[in-house]
């Protein structure tokens, strides 16, 4: 590197750097596991899927990276301790977590019951605050934080109410958390996905479809193409990386394009729209 110059190609690596990823299994934070690892990171991973997880653990060890996993429920504070507790043992600390595992179901508000709703709050909420807890005293000065958060937090959520909340909670505790542990040097963001299809997302979509919905999300984005996992596994490689050393408190919006399109309309014929006027 020439004097002065801040960053080269190695900037965007994790060469020995100790990385946590929630819900690795598939998805989003399959790709972010697969990709942090192809730039030599440590890999800690988490999910429910135990069969899932274990190829993803294959694939880890075939790039000659270290890997330890753990099949828990992120909602249960035990073993998400457990867990924190097996990395710091194995590893001795962690620069980087990924708070990728959530979910959701279909439901208008007043159809949500208050059993449904603590699970909600639970898996996309409560449990991001203990992983933080939890990590943050064995994370080293220099660590990063990203959150994956969703287009919801930013926009209405017909029939995902309680999901959008809590994705729009943990938006705005990543900007707390940047003033409170920026004195660390410990980075807090948040990345914001869209349109980027996989198994969960289009079972979701066609449990809302399937319900006449009143509102329908921005279909095809001003890209004019979907996104995939792998574009928000980009996103959290740059948020974790050298790249990103002055950005904190801040959201990426990995979609395309929606979040500036405006998102949800009502399902109208065009020909229909002026007929009452």
């Amino acid at each position: 590197m020439a004097e002065g110059d801040l960053f080269d190609e190695r900037s965007i690596l994790l060469t020995d750097r100790v990385a946590i990823v929630t819900g690795a299994a598939q998805g989003i934070g399959r790709a972010t596991a697969r990709l942090f690892a192809r730039c030599g990171a440590s890999m800690a991973l988490c999910d429910r899927e135990a069969g899932l997880l274990a190829e993803v653990a294959a694939e880890i060890e075939a790039l000659g990276r270290p890997v330890l996993t753990a099949e828990l429920d992120v909602r249960d504070p035990e073993a998400v301790d457990r867990f924190v507790e097996a990395v710091a043992a194995r590893f001795e600390h962690v620069d980087v977590l990924v708070n990728n595992a959530g979910g959701t179901f279909v439901a208008p508000f007043l159809d949500t019951a208050p059993k449904g709703e603590a699970s909600l709050v639970a898996e996309n909420f409560t449990q991001v605050t203990h992983f933080v807890r939890r990590v943050v005293p064995v994370m080293r000065d220099g660590g990063s934080i990203v959150n994956l958060t969703s287009i919801e937090a930013h926009q209405a959520g017909p029939s995902f109410g309680i999901y959008a909340a809590m994705k729009a909670a943990v938006e705005s505790l990543s900007k707390t958390l940047a003033l409170e542990l920026g004195a660390r040097r410990i980075r807090v963001n948040s990345i914001a996905p869209d349109a980027q299809p996989s198994g969960g997302e289009k079972e979701a979509r066609q449990a809302m479809l399937d319900q006449a919905p009143e509102y329908l999300p921005a279909f095809l984005p001003p890209l004019g193409y979907f996104g995939t996992p792998e574009d928000s596994a980009a996103a959290a490689l740059f948020l974790a990386s050298d790249l990103s050393r002055f950005i904190t408190g801040t959201t990426l919006h990995v979609d395309g394009g929606n979040r500036a399109a405006g998102g949800w309309h009502r399902p109208v014929d065009a020909d229909a729209m002026h007929d009452d006027l």
